[in-house]
């Protein structure tokens, strides 16, 4: 009897132990609250996080955003259309943190400096980016683009008399160089608006976050915000280094501000492969 006595006890504790671990192994979701934004399409909206920025997620393509120039944790939004649909944005820095925001639009009064409460009382920190402390470096190499006079050909789109064209790729470290040109033969001044570079999907998707990716430059040589009439204008973009994956392909986007002579380039990564070292400093 004190033998049967036991082996319940024996029982019992086991599935006592059991439950228990199954119990605590159960997941808890913790809803994370998120911060409402106003933007607007005129001006720039500032956020500082307390540590640098390691990804970034836009809910739509109706908003734009950047990280400061040279900074690591100051993120600049605003809006790329007026009176855009609601939408969100997630932020995740170095500490491992997310943060989530829903941004509406104001273009009266958009909130346009916000930054994130830290738990420690000192002031907050600006976090330069590595790339910054070597500016003057990469200027040189974009010099050294300029007039390297290897050219790749094949990559251009001339329309309403508008010629855009990208006439060499280099590479030094972490930074490539896109050299790229842009020739008004027409007898109107066009007006740059935006030149810009994504990496999009060969085959559209109906809705996704990461159909689209911006890639910023870091400097632009020889940046102007005209062409004037029956000239051209060479410029050279420093940017993070990169590939491009399958089924994706590298945009480059010419907008003419107030005008419709709009203008794109579409490389595959093949081209990209060919890129030329430049020699060292």
């Amino acid at each position: 009897m004190k033998k049967v006595r036991t082996v319940v006890m024996m029982y019992v504790i086991l599935f006592t132990i059991g439950a228990f671990a199954q119990h605590t192994s159960k997941n808890y979701f913790v809803n994370i609250e998120s911060d409402s934004v106003s933007i607007g399409y005129s001006k720039t909206t500032n956020i500082v996080f307390p540590y640098a920025i390691k990804s970034v997620d836009l809910g739509s393509q109706d908003i734009l955003v950047q990280k400061a120039k040279g900074l690591e944790n100051i993120l600049q939004i605003k809006a790329a259309k007026r009176e855009f649909i609601q939408t969100n944005l997630t932020v995740v820095t170095a500490d491992g943190k997310l943060y989530s925001f829903v941004l509406s639009y104001n273009e009266q009064s958009p909130q346009l400096n916000l930054s994130i409460n830290k738990t420690k009382a000192e002031g907050q920190e600006i976090y330069f980016s590595d790339e910054s402390r070597n500016g003057e470096e990469i200027e040189e190499y974009s010099k050294l683009a300029f007039y390297d006079k290897k050219k790749i050909r094949g990559e251009n789109e001339n329309k309403h008399d508008i010629k855009l064209q990208l006439n060499g790729i280099f590479i030094q470290k972490n930074m490539m160089y896109f050299r790229i040109a842009v020739r008004n033969n027409s007898t109107i001044t066009y007006d740059i608006d935006q030149l810009r570079f994504f990496i999009r999907d060969t085959k559209k998707v109906k809705r996704t976050a990461s159909q689209e990716i911006e890639i910023l430059p870091f400097y632009i040589l020889n940046d102007v915000a005209a062409i004037d009439e029956e000239s051209e204008n060479t410029f050279v973009f420093a940017l993070p280094k990169f590939t491009i994956p399958e089924e994706k392909y590298l945009a480059i986007q010419l907008l003419e501000k107030n005008g419709g002579r709009h203008l794109e380039l579409d490389v595959k990564n093949k081209k990209i492969e060919k890129v030329t070292v430049l020699p060292t400093l």
